[in-house]
Parts: C-alpha cells; structure tokens; sequence
C-alpha cells in the first residue's frame, strides 16, 4: 500500500528530489496495488479498500504516467477497463467493448469536462447532456433475438465477460421477451446495457440470514449483488431478490439521443432510475448533482453519484473513447462519507438467534447529519483482519449509507496502550459457553434460554413489521422483563392496566394506548405471525408465503420437510428449521397459549376482499406519499388482496404516485394505467367498492421538473464499470 503522502499526490510533475527511476519504481507497484483491489472487488467480491482509496491509488498512478507516457505498459490499469472474469463462467466476448468511466470530484472538474467536449465538437453543435444517478451494482450485458433473452453476461474485463444468462433470468425486473407496441418490428437483435443491484432492505435481510447462519456479511450491497449473481446454482440467485436498471441499448436499432435510448427501454419493458433530466449546460449538470446529493438517500439502492452523458449518439461517436473511458461521458463522485474518532471499548451484542456480534462505542462524532457513538464491526475475522484495537483512531463511514461501520484504523495514530480484542469464550448474558462452529464466522451462545434469545425474540415480536405493537420498544420491553411481568411474547396478552402504571413513564393513557395497541395485534395475521415467531430463516416475505400456501398455524405444523421444501421459494435449509421450531415442546406451548389469548392464527380470505376494487389487482407504488410511508401502503393494499411489485407493465393495474415519482409515473401514464394519489387510495381502500379509477395529475416536486422519463442508471465510478 502506498503511503499516505504518495495516496493524496497527484499534481502532474515530480517533487523534490524525485527521480524518473524513482517515480517509476513507485508507478509499478502501484500496478500491483490496483490490479490486487481489483481481483479482490470483482472477482472475489470482498474490497480491501474504499473507493476512494482505491480512486487516490488510480489517480497517483496516472500522474506518473503523465510525465513519462513513453514508459507505460500497454496493460497498464490505466490503459483498460478494471475487472476480472471470474472462474467458474464460461466466457462472452462482447462485440462492443464495456467501458468504464472517469471520474471527476469537484464542480470545476465537471465545468472542464463540459468545456473539453464543447471544444472537442463543430461549433454550431447543440450540446446537451444526459443526467442520470451513478447506482452502485455490477454492469451486464443482455442480448435479445427476434425479442427474447438469449445471453447475459458481467462485463469481466470490458472485452470478455462471465455467462450468468442462466442467473440472470430468475431477476423479476428483467424481462424474459421484449414488449414491443403492436405494430412495430421486433427488433432481429438487441444489446441492452445496465445495472444488476441490490437493495438496501434485501442487503440488510441477506446479511442478517448470513449471520444467523454463522457465515460473513457482505460488505455492502453492491459486494452482494456481485456474489449473487455469480452464484453456480441460480436458485440460490433467485433467492437474494436482485433488480435490475437498463441504460443503454447497443447496436443497428440504437436511438438517436440518450434521452430517446431511456424511453426505448422503458417501452420495452426495462425498469430505469426513478431520476433523470437533459441539462443544457454546466450549471444544469451541478444543479442535477445536488438535487440528487439531497435525495439519493431515500432511495432504496445505493448511489454515490451523477453520471452526465452527451445526449446526441452522434457526438458520441464523434468523440469516441480512450482504451479505458469514453470521452463523451463522466461520473461525479461524491465526497466518502467517513469520519474519524477514537475507539473506547467493543462490546458484545447477543441476537435473538443466539449469535455474539461485537460493537465498537465510539467517541461520539457528527457523520452524514447524525451523531455516531456505535458502530458494527461485524465479527471476530472482521477485527482481525482490520487488526482494530481498543483505545485506536478509526475511520468510519456508513455501510448501504445507513449502518455506521468502522472502515480502518490510523494506524499512526495508534496508543502505546491499545489493546488487541479477543471474543469472548462465555456469553456475556447468561455465562453459558460461547462456541464457534467450524466453517462458521459467528460464535454462539449455547444456552438455549438464555435472557437475551427471550429479550430480542420480544423486540422482534414486537417490532413494525411483525405483530406492529406500537409503543411496545425496547426500553419498555426491558422494564417488562425487569419487573417480570413477561418472559415470552404470550406474556404480552394477560398484561393489565394496574400492572403498567407502575412502571417508570407509564400514566394511565400511555397505558391504553399499549393495551389497544396489543389487543389490535392479535388480529395482525398468520404471516405477520410466523414473521413474529423469530424462526430461523424465515423472514417476511416467507411468512407471506407459507401463509398462503397453508392457511392455518396447524396446516403449517402438520406439513413435512418434503411437503415444506416443494413451497417455491422456501427449499431444503428453511424448510428444515421450520420443523425443527415446531418439533421445540417450549414453542409449542407458545402457541397454544398465543391461540388462547385470541392471536389469529389463520390467513383470513375475506370474502368481501373478492369483491374489493384491489382483489388480485397489481399495485405500483412510487414517490412520497403525504401521509404514508411505502411499507405501511403496500401493506394496506396486500391485506385487500392486491399483488404489489416494484415495477410498471402492461400488466399493472394501478399505480398510486406520490411527490417525485419520477419515471413509473410517466411509463403508467403511456401504457393508460390508472395513476392514483394518496387520498383516492385511502378512498378506494375504505369504500372497497369496484370502479375505474382516472388517472391524477403528476404530483408537484422533483416529477414536476423532470423533463423526460427516468432513465437507466449505471454506477461506475471508482472500480465499477459504466459500459
């Protein structure tokens, strides 16, 4: 690794008392730096560094290369696209290179690239620019013939790729056949380009599943969608709920701007970036940026940054591209979200499933708007590996742009006194042994009862997407089992009035609310419920399944390995910790006793929902509604019976659009689905009454000012290709 100093130089003529010899003897080992990250982020998924640091790696290099352009090697990481194919693929050459992007951080950088191409094109030439989010995944290649996918690829090394065709179509977003509008060719051939990715909630569920499992997280969730779809078993792919954004389509059929390329795609049936705009000169492009700077984190994949492409194919070709970048486009990278502060203590968390994670507390430091004083350090290889010491100066930063993470220690900065961490070998909770399984990354309490399985089995039970007991939170739940008032989640159901108040904080009203709020749960569902239970590997959306696959809590008991394993989507593991949960005589005697307290455990089909206007109809739901957030929406229209999905097709019924819908707005509207707001929703779901709903008005805000469509993105930037 190169030194600090040698990261952050990159001024284009050599230092005192620098030599030609020296400089490169240093641009060599920088070579075997960058293709080490390289092998180790593409091929392996797992980064050793941050993108940035990798960037001030890349940057370094080309300043030397700068001043002896006659000493660089022709495979130079410099002179192509970064990557690898990995083993284990057969391998795809593509027919038209997949380029990556350069990169620019600074509003004057990005005015020089404008400044570079109005100069670089014939000068009654109309320049203007595509912007699109820079989406953190990993770029493919998808080829129809005659209308249907016949080959999908990774872009490997930006001329041969890995064949994931199989892979890739177990990914809903991505269409199996084009749709084509009834009187227009199919078009004989077509390369569409975009973005494999992984959401943020999928990322989170991934890694908790992993964890449970005794096995490493990803790092972040382009690492996940990487290792994904990379899968030799593509059910294993199917089941890490992957999406897929297109922006760019290759080839005879090319249209002839950018902004015509994005609504191509969309009307054949791709799914593309929420945002995007035509901006006509560099203040355009920096307005774009900060818009996006300001709204990328309630989107629900990762971006770090702005890709600004020449709109007009023509000036494209025109400019043409280096062996490694197109000259015609940039990606803006916005500044790494990290912060440094000192390390006081690791402690260790004991999950519902039993599993020991170690927590870094921090001295309190202000990052990306919020204060951190605690931050994950994931398992004992991660510390190793990192060699992070109690009493260190660590850099973090936000993992998916959300969990506080500590990325590095400054080693420089590191005490005489600081102290290597050990995991324990008792549980902290209960003193039992702490055993690590081989094969495993996560040591485990043995303690089959231990008070923190029954502590954040309780926080689970209780939480928003499970039995949703508003005001039922951890500090309460800690009071409860403090008091011993409960010990299991049925304990919930006989609690009283006179036994709350006599809690710390508790009035009388706070005390109905909870009672209501309880007595409200039992009605939740059989999915919420088998969600609720904190069963191994079943999340919420296999709660939803095996709930509609069984109907009742005694189906779902009776029902074998073999008869559980057949249920799309749940297989042989989750199939064997379902029977071994029920086979458990303490959770048996759970749920006679959450039976007698009046749980539902049945998956009501009302009848009247057959009648409702949203019974086995397809939502969309896209932008921020006023009142609602997104999950409690998708939540109301499913208990009417309505599918949900993430994208729109001819096959949608409604979508119901809130303020910056962005492009599912305009695809609704060109495909005539009915576009419902907030307030016809809720009316429509009260009323149940069947009825054709008219499309509304665009909401105000960011949809408003759009001038097209949203479009396709495709991250690039710091190791990520664009092409």
């Amino acid at each position: 690794m190169a030194t600090k100093e040698t990261v952050q130089y990159g001024a284009a003529e050599p230092r005192p008392g620098e030599t030609k010899e020296g400089l490169l003897a240093e641009a060599a080992e920088l070579r075997r730096q960058i293709r080490h990250h390289e092998y180790q982020y593409y091929v392996l998924d797992d980064p050793e560094v941050s993108d940035a640091e990798y960037d001030a790696l890349t940057n370094r290099l080309r300043a030397i290369e700068a001043l002896f352009p006659e000493e660089v090697p022709d495979d130079s990481p410099t002179r192509r696209p970064g990557g690898y194919v990995a083993p284990g693929f057969t391998q795809v050459r593509h027919q038209i290179p997949m380029l990556s992007l350069g990169n620019v951080y600074s509003a004057q950088e990005m005015r020089d690239f404008d400044r570079r191409i109005r100069a670089s094109l014939p000068q009654d030439a109309a320049v203007e620019y595509v912007m699109e989010p820079k989406i953190d995944g990993l770029a493919c290649s998808l080829i129809y013939e005659k209308g249907r996918l016949v080959l999908a690829s990774t872009r490997g090394d930006g001329q041969v790729g890995e064949n994931v065709t199989a892979n890739v179509r177990t990914i809903r977003s991505i269409p199996k056949r084009l749709t084509v509008p009834a009187g227009e060719p199919v078009p004989d051939r077509l390369d569409v380009r975009g973005e494999v990715y992984m959401s943020r909630e999928a990322f989170w569920k991934l890694n908790e599943e992993r964890t449970e499992a005794g096995g490493t997280e990803f790092a972040n969730p382009r690492n996940a969608a990487a290792g994904s779809l990379r899968q030799l078993d593509p059910a294993v792919t199917e089941k890490r709920d992957l999406g897929f954004f297109a922006y760019y389509l290759v080839g005879p059929a090319e249209p002839p701007t950018q902004a015509e390329c994005l609504r191509t795609l969309e009307k054949y049936g791709f799914t593309t970036p929420e945002h995007w705009c035509v901006a006509k000169d560099a203040d355009a492009i920096l307005a774009f940026i900060a818009a996006h700077e300001q709204r990328r984190r309630t989107l629900a994949y990762d971006t770090d940054g702005a890709v600004a492409k020449l709109n007009a194919v023509w000036e494209q070709k025109l400019l043409g591209a280096t062996g490694k970048d197109p000259r015609w486009a940039i990606a803006y990278k916005y500044p790494p979200e990290q912060a440094r502060t000192k390390l006081e203590d690791i402690v260790i968390q004991v999950g519902r499933t039993g599993v020991l994670t170690p927590a870094a507390v921090l001295t309190p430091v202000k990052l990306s708007g919020s204060t951190v004083s605690r931050a994950t350090l994931h398992n004992e290889d991660f510390i190793r590996e990192k060699d992070i010491r109690i009493g260190d100066t660590v850099v973090i930063n936000k993992a998916a742009e959300i969990i506080p993470e500590v990325l590095s220690v400054v080693k420089e900065l590191r005490p005489a006194d600081a102290q290597p961490f050990s995991m324990p070998a008792e549980c902290p909770e209960c003193g039992w042994p702490a055993v690590r399984k081989e094969g495993e990354a996560a040591y485990r309490c043995t303690n089959p009862h231990c008070p923190a399985l029954g502590r954040e089995g309780l926080i689970h039970f209780t939480s928003r997407d499970a039995m949703d007991i508003e005001g039922c939170g951890p500090a309460l739940l800690n009071q409860l089992l403090a008091a011993g008032l409960v010990k299991t989640p049925a304990d919930l159901y006989s609690l009283t009035k006179e036994q709350l108040i006599q809690l710390d904080r508790m009035g009388e009203k706070s005390a109905d609310n909870l009672l209501q709020a309880i007595a409200k749960s039992r009605d939740a569902g059989l999915d919420k419920l088998l969600f609720a239970l904190g069963i191994r590997h079943v999340g919420a959306k296999g709660g939803r399944i095996l709930a509609e696959r069984f109907g009742s809590m005694e189906a779902l008991m009776a029902a074998d390995k073999e008869t559980l394993a057949a249920c799309k989507d749940i297989g042989d593991v989750i199939a064997g910790s379902i029977v071994t949960w029920f086979a458990n005589p303490a959770n048996q005697e759970l749920l006679r006793r959450l039976a007698e307290a009046g749980v539902k455990m049945v998956m009501e089909r009302r009848q009247e929902n057959e009648q409702h206007v949203f019974f086995h109809k397809t939502l969309v739901f896209t932008g921020t509604l006023p009142t609602l957030d997104r999950a409690t929406a998708q939540a109301m229209a499913r208990a009417a019976g309505a599918n949900v999905t993430g994208s729109v097709s001819k096959k949608t019924d409604y979508v119901v659009a809130g303020e910056a819908a962005g492009s599912k707005l305009d695809k609704a509207r060109a495909l005539g689905v009915a576009v419902l707001d907030e307030e016809r929703f809720l009316e429509l779901l009260r009323s149940g009454a069947a009825g054709t709903a008219a499309p509304t008005p665009a909401p105000a805000g960011d949809a408003a000012a759009e001038t097209s469509p949203a479009p396709g993105p495709r991250t690039d930037g710091g190791m990520d290709p664009l092409f």
